[in-house]
């Protein structure tokens, strides 16, 4: 029986990993580091679990909460799951109305706080265009030029439309793809029942996914090496070998799930992927900041997941109730996304920043007792117009990508990265049969 290598235990490796699993395969999962996850992974702070970035994901995410229900007993209680709500302190604030769509969105801006009656009429007359026209560009533009071209005014951009876009996208406005983000606006904020909910991990994103996901990999006779760092991939008659397998063994298919970033090492003995690595080789990257903040077990946000306000040279984007979600008293996240002026900021102005910001919000708030900074540098590749990505098949039988970067309609999600680790599955099935 043929042998699958998955180089990478983050969500996309373990996608992966679990469909072959289930389909009787023989799977080995290799992860540098020690804990799975990848990019979205468990970190701990002062003896807590928490994560290297704050993610939210969307009801419309339909294969990875899918896929976490399969493996994780408890999937039920370990995300929060709410209707769209877009609060701003002090600004703004939509609610989607309990309709079904595209009139819950299309009611909840009709009523939301914080615009003009015209920026209102302007916003949703908006997307029953994009509707009408299936969400489809004759041309990929950026995201700025778009929203200027429909009239939308710089009040709906700074506290609708862009806090959309670099929370989906992770790039800024004037770089994103509009094509990339109405795809996103079509599935996630106009698609079916429930589609634009909002679903708030309770639990660190290891436990999450990845960690189940080993656990049914491994009863289903799979193999788990963390800890393990692949250098690279050697073809040899029969199929292909790899450095830094400590078994030494020999593997029919390879799934390489790493980060674009350290795809160019892994195939660098495989000339035919010269022109992969050269596709891969021009991607930007965004960074994403999180910082906690932990105060008294008193302290609480207006609600579980604030925007702050934007301009003036303020930074924090989104404030997160970590007592709320997963338990943590006092303890709160603020998620910095998208290049910006954060990135001149050492760990300890940032903090402070950040703190002073949250207390122009939060009356009374006292000094945090700790503080702490995680910055994922490429967080995800910089989503730009007409960008070109790699498919799930390369252009060597038996090699296969998995990952959030690669061609879909979504930008770098975990959404994405799950189908795209699904998608590289059924091509090994395939190929086997």
């Amino acid at each position: 029986m043929s042998r699958t290598a998955v180089i990478g235990g983050g969500y996309a490796g373990m996608a992966a990993a679990v469909d072959l699993a289930d389909a009787g395969k023989p799977v080995t999962v290799f992860e540098a580091a020690k804990e799975l996850g990848g990019r979205a992974r468990r970190v701990t702070l002062g003896g807590v679990a928490l994560d290297n970035g704050q993610h939210i994901l969307l009801g419309a995410y339909r294969e990875v909460l899918a896929l976490i229900g399969r493996v994780h007993p408890g999937a039920a209680h370990a995300m929060l799951r709410q209707p769209l709500s877009i609060f701003i302190a002090g600004e703004f604030r939509l609610d989607a109305a309990r309709l079904p769509a595209p009139f819950d969105l299309v009611l909840g801006l009709a009523r939301a706080r914080g615009l003009g009656i015209g920026e209102r009429f302007a916003a949703a007359a908006f997307m029953l265009r994009m509707r009408l026209s299936r969400f489809r560009l004759p041309e990929d533009t950026n995201v700025a030029a778009l929203l200027r071209d429909a009239g939308q005014g710089e009040r709906a951009v700074r506290l609708l439309w862009g806090p959309l876009c670099v929370s989906a996208l992770n790039t800024n406005t004037a770089d994103a793809s509009a094509q990339v983000f109405l795809n996103v606006l079509k599935d996630g904020l106009l698609g079916g029942s429930g589609d634009s909910d909002l679903v708030i991990p309770r639990e660190d994103l290891t436990s999450l996914f990845p960690a189940p996901a080993a656990a049914y990999v491994a009863t289903r006779g799979g193999n788990m090496l963390t800890g393990t760092t692949i250098r690279d991939i050697v073809a040899i008659p029969g199929g292909y070998c790899l450095g830094g397998d400590p078994g030494a063994a020999c593997y029919d298919n390879i799934v390489i799930a790493v980060s674009p970033h350290r795809l160019a090492p892994l195939i660098a003995a495989l000339p035919a992927l010269g022109d992969l690595a050269a596709m891969v080789g021009r991607f930007d990257y965004e960074p994403i900041s999180t910082c906690y903040l932990q105060y008294a077990g008193t302290v609480r946000l207006p609600e579980p997941m604030t925007g702050m306000p934007q301009g003036n040279g303020r930074i924090g984007q989104w404030a997160f109730d970590r007592g709320v979600l997963s338990g943590h008293q006092g303890l709160v996240a603020i998620v910095v996304s998208a290049s910006g002026p954060q990135q001149s900021l050492a760990q300890e102005e940032l903090a402070a920043r950040l703190n002073a910001e949250l207390a122009a919000i939060v009356p009374g708030l006292p000094q945090p007792a700790w503080s702490r900074v995680i910055t994922e540098k490429r967080a995800t590749y910089s989503c730009r117009p007409g960008m070109v990505r790699p498919a799930v098949r390369t252009a060597l039988p038996g090699i296969f990508l998995a990952g959030d970067y690669l061609e879909s309609r979504y930008p770098a999600t975990l959404e994405a990265a799950v189908r795209s680790g699904r998608a590289a599955a059924r091509c090994v099935l395939a190929r086997r049969g």
